[in-house]
């Protein structure tokens, strides 16, 4: 990557430079290899480092860089697609499940996810929490909300905690009969429990997949699950259903 002068442009400049930088990034660098510091980028190209870090930071929404603690920037590899078409209806943790069971906990869920459970103010469900991995990589974190309704049986189970406990959960979810599931997609800033495990900072742009389980024509269960924005494109399969949400108005587009 030799020495580049910007001139005047009609783009803002750190726009430019991101194209410049991801010209770079495809002829110059190879998938993992850490970045030069601010510094030597920001003298190479002729910038401040305050227009620098604002091309490094589209950069990374567009998912072509990643920022590791210890290591640096480095570029990404190519995004993982992640299916989120309801074409298929299947229970969390059955058939080719590629999600990790992590803990099971019981707690109070955010008033937006008791809502969609239509659960009282303060009611307490069990919360899984599970985790999807790709090449040694976790790239999603996802807390799975179940109140005691949908899992009658499930203190006659003799799995108190942990991983068993949150498949046991999940176990007993699956024996109700699954009606219908449906899908709504936006973008986040990552809680500092989801960054943790995601190996990102908090407040890094993340998707955020909120997933309604319907049995018996109520809901069962809700997944919100959260993707790294840098890693993951989320595919909509065959029916090509996404809805969007603009203000208090709701659409659906195919």
């Amino acid at each position: 990557m030799g020495t580049t002068q910007l001139e005047s442009v009609p783009e803002p400049k750190y726009w430019h430079l991101k194209t410049v930088l991801g010209e770079a990034l495809d002829s110059d660098f190879a998938v993992g290899e850490v970045l030069p510091n601010e510094r030597d980028l920001a003298a190479r190209f002729g910038v401040a480092r305050a227009t620098l870090r604002q091309a490094l930071e589209q950069l990374e929404l567009e998912g072509r860089l990643q920022r590791r603690r210890g290591v640096g920037t480095t570029v990404a590899p190519p995004r993982m697609g992640v299916d989120v078409s309801t074409t298929e209806h299947t229970w969390p943790g059955a058939g080719e499940d590629t999600w990790q069971s992590v803990d099971c906990t019981t707690v109070v869920p955010p008033l937006a996810v008791a809502r969609l459970l239509d659960t009282d103010t303060g009611e307490e469900t069990h919360t899984v929490r599970r985790l999807r991995v790709t090449r040694g990589q976790s790239v999603a974190a996802e807390l799975l909300y179940i109140p005691a309704s949908s899992v009658p049986e499930l203190s006659a189970i003799d799995a108190p905690s942990g991983p068993a406990r949150a498949r046991a959960v999940l176990r007993e979810l699956q024996r109700l009969d699954l009606e219908g599931q449906d899908r709504a997609v936006e973008l986040g800033s990552a809680r500092v429990d989801d960054a943790k495990e995601l190996d990102r900072l908090p407040g890094a742009p993340v998707l955020v997949v909120t997933t309604r389980y319907v049995s018996e024509g109520r809901t069962a269960a809700v997944s919100v699950a959260t993707y790294r924005a840098d890693t993951c494109r989320l595919t909509f399969g065959d029916s090509g259903d996404l809805e969007i949400s603009h203000h208090d108005q709701e659409r659906r587009a195919s």
